[in-house]
């Protein structure tokens, strides 16, 4: 309520204001910025899917919009790719806790999931938890429970106890969009409604996600070969060599496994090193 009070408040004064949505969708008559949720969730799924996993979960923030549709747009592409997401249920608890006293419930909800599992967070912030609660059960990261979160904040990505994957957003990209609608609108001097959406535009993939689930050894030793060695030239011979296999049986392996092909992965991982 104080937060729609205020909100009320800014456009009886009349002047230019961009909103940044946090804790309700939308404001009308004002001007705002949001992510672009559905399409993140989308590609957080994506990821983990390319990795292999069929199986999946969420953990978010119930009480907030933009949480439930990262949510949406994940539960959308998991269950395209046939599989089904299992979700954290934060409400479930009578009331909002502080981390220290959630963490036990992370804990049993990540002990109950099938592994192994990719799971999205819907923000870098949870992801980090979710990491430590994982530490904290004894659940190994990222060969038990891989993480990806979002929004590539590097320093809560680098500095928890293993370096976390994550959706980067175009947010500069959106500020300066941003900027020059609130230039424009105080050169008129008067408000307008636009909205400026900010846009995934790829996964920074750490050590949390940097996994393989696949039950094929001989395939998760050729992906891992073709990680490690994407920057040289390589040979579809030359990783079966390395999987200890011949070039048809590999291929044939990846496509069930995979359900792709052994060049396509090369350019995957190519693709990635220059995002």
């Amino acid at each position: 309520m104080r937060e729609c009070s205020y909100m009320s408040e800014i456009r009886r004064l009349h002047k230019p204001v961009i909103v940044s949505h946090y804790a309700t969708p939308q404001f009308p008559g004002l001007s705002s910025f949001q992510s672009d949720n559905v399409q993140i969730g989308r590609m957080a799924a994506d990821h983990l899917l390319e990795r292999g996993f069929r199986h999946f979960a969420f953990c978010g923030y119930d009480r907030l919009f933009w949480s439930n549709e990262r949510c949406d747009g994940f539960h959308q592409r998991v269950e395209e790719a046939g599989y089904r997401v299992h979700r954290y249920d934060s409400s479930r608890i009578r009331k909002q806790l502080l981390w220290r006293q959630e963490q036990r419930h992370v804990m049993k909800w990540l002990q109950s999931l099938p592994k192994p599992v990719g799971l999205m967070a819907c923000v870098d912030e949870r992801s980090q938890q979710v990491a430590e609660a994982c530490k904290a059960a004894a659940i190994t990261v990222p060969d038990q429970v891989a993480i990806v979160g979002v929004d590539n904040d590097e320093m809560i990505c680098t500095l928890t106890n293993i370096r976390l994957s994550s959706v980067a957003i175009d947010a500069e990209k959106a500020g300066y969009e941003a900027a020059a609608l609130l230039h424009r609108m105080m050169k008129r001097g008067r408000t307008s409604q636009q909205w400026i959406e900010i846009k995934p535009t790829h996964v920074v993939t750490r050590a949390s996600t940097d996994v393989v689930a696949v039950d094929d050894p001989h395939v998760a030793s050729a992906v891992k070969f073709i990680r490690d060695n994407c920057r040289q030239e390589l040979y579809v011979q030359d990783i079966a060599s390395a999987a200890g296999m011949s070039r048809r049986s590999l291929e044939t392996r990846f496509r069930i496994a995979l359900s792709r092909s052994i060049n396509k992965q090369v350019r995957h991982c190519r693709i990635q090193l220059i995002m």
